[in-house]
C-alpha cells in the first residue's frame, strides 16, 4: 500500500511537471497596446505566438481616454506594452507599470523624427499640444517601418528561441507596407494642381508630409472655428479647390458641415485609429485625390 501510494504520488508530480513546462513552452506573449493600428502591426509581427489586448476602443479618443478597469486584468498579466505617445498614455503608462513593474514597456515611436502639430490652418502652424509633437505617427508607412522594426526588436529580444519566426513575419510586412505606398502614389498621381486637403482634426501631418500634400485643419487649438474662422476656411477651401472635408468618429463634425455645405462638397468619415491602417490610408488618397 505504501508503495503504491508513494507511485501514484511521484506520477501525480511527474505529471503535474510535466503540465508545467507544457504550458510553459506552448504559452503565447501578452501584449498590450494602446491604439487600434497597433493591433494590426503587431499581429502582423507576433503571428500566432502574441495575444493582443487593445486599450482605447474604435470610436474612442486618446486625448481623453481612461482605461476600464476590466482592462486592467490585461496589464497585470502583460509582459509587453507597446508604448506609441499617444495623450493618454502620459498619464496612464507610469500607473501601468506600478500594477505590474515586469511588465516591459516598448516605445514604438523610438526612431521616429517627430514633426510639429498642426492647428488652424497649414500644416506648418503649431501650438504647443504633445510638446508641440504629432503623435500620429502611423499615417506615414516609412514611419509604420521603424513601428515594425521595434516590434519585432521587442519579441525576438523577450522570445529569442523565435526570432526566425518573428524576423520571416517581418519581411512578409515590410512586402505590405511598401504595397500600400505604391496604391497611395498610384491614386494620388492622378492630382493635376491643389495637394491641398482639409481635414477637421489635424491627424494627417505624417502621410501629407511623406506624399508631398498640405493639410488644412478646420479646428483651432483644439476647439471648433469661430464664425470669422469659418469665413476664411471657406474661402481657403474654395481657392485650394478641395474636393472633400475629412472628418474622425471620434470628433464632432458639426463645423466641418457647415463648410461643405457652402462648397456643395462631401463630408467623408476616415479614422486614423481604425485597426485596418492599410485599408484607412489608401482610402484616404482616394479621398484627396477626389475619387471618392
Amino acid at each position: 500500500m505504501t508503495s503504491l501510494f508513494r507511485y501514484n504520488l511521484i506520477m501525480k508530480k511527474i505529471i503535474t511537471l510535466l503540465l508545467l513546462s507544457t504550458t510553459y513552452i506552448f504559452s503565447n506573449i501578452n501584449a498590450v497596446v494602446s491604439i487600434a493600428p497597433e493591433v494590426t502591426f503587431v499581429k502582423a509581427i507576433g503571428g500566432d505566438k502574441v495575444d493582443v489586448s487593445l486599450m482605447v476602443q474604435v470610436g474612442n479618443s486618446p486625448h481623453t481616454y481612461e482605461p476600464k478597469p476590466s482592462q486592467m486584468t490585461a496589464i497585470a498579466k502583460a509582459d509587453l506594452y507597446f508604448a506609441i505617445d499617444v495623450e493618454f498614455e502620459h498619464v496612464w503608462l507610469p500607473k501601468f507599470h506600478s500594477l505590474n513593474d515586469k511588465m516591459q514597456i516598448v516605445d514604438l515611436a523610438d526612431g521616429v523624427t517627430k514633426i510639429e502639430m498642426a492647428h488652424g490652418h497649414h500644416a506648418h502652424e503649431s501650438h504647443d499640444e504633445h510638446d508641440g509633437k504629432d503623435p500620429h505617427i502611423w499615417t506615414s508607412p516609412a514611419n509604420v517601418k521603424v513601428i515594425a522594426q521595434n516590434i519585432y526588436k521587442a519579441l525576438s529580444t523577450i522570445d529569442s528561441d523565435n526570432t526566425k519566426y518573428y524576423e520571416n513575419n517581418l519581411n512578409l510586412f515590410l512586402t505590405k507596407i511598401d504595397n500600400t505606398d505604391k496604391q497611395i502614389k498610384e491614386h494620388l498621381s492622378t492630382l493635376k494642381g491643389s495637394r491641398t486637403f482639409m481635414v477637421f482634426h489635424p491627424s494627417w501631418g505624417y502621410f501629407a508630409k511623406e506624399y508631398d500634400l498640405t493639410q488644412i485643419a478646420v479646428e483651432v487649438e483644439g476647439k471648433s472655428p469661430k464664425p470669422r474662422e469659418l469665413v476664411h476656411l471657406i474661402k481657403e477651401a474654395k481657392e485650394e479647390k478641395v474636393s472633400a472635408i475629412i472628418t474622425q468618429p471620434e470628433f464632432s463634425d458639426a463645423s466641418a458641415k457647415v463648410i461643405a455645405n457652402e462648397l456643395h462638397i462631401p463630408v467623408v468619415k476616415i479614422s486614423p485609429m481604425a485597426e485596418n491602417w492599410s485599408d484607412t490610408l489608401i482610402t484616404m488618397a482616394k479621398t484627396v485625390a477626389g475619387q471618392n
